[in-house]
């Protein structure tokens, strides 16, 4: 059972979208690369990370979200060719 600081700590938003599998995922993802993005801004502005490291760290953290769009197949569209492939 989560302690009521970590709602605080961990605050995740109720997804409202277009319901998917894979939306949900990544909402989720998103979610998590703010939170991280957050305390890493923090951490910086606090003199605990240099603005390099920090560059460094959301750099990581954004290839990591836009490696998961892609393998969630999320923004491509469906080809109107019938044939059920994805166009670009």
């Amino acid at each position: 059972m989560s302690k009521p600081s970590d709602f605080f700590i961990y605050n995740n938003n109720r997804y409202n979208g277009d319901f998917t599998p894979q939306h949900l995922v990544f909402n989720s993802n998103l979610q998590e690369f703010t939170q991280r993005v957050s305390f890493i801004c923090s951490l910086e502005t606090a003199g605990k990370l240099t603005p390099e490291e920090s560059y460094q760290q959301i750099k990581a953290l954004w290839k990591g979200l836009k490696r998961s769009k892609k393998q969630l197949g999320i923004g491509e569209q469906v080809s109107n060719d019938g044939n059920g492939e994805l166009g670009e």
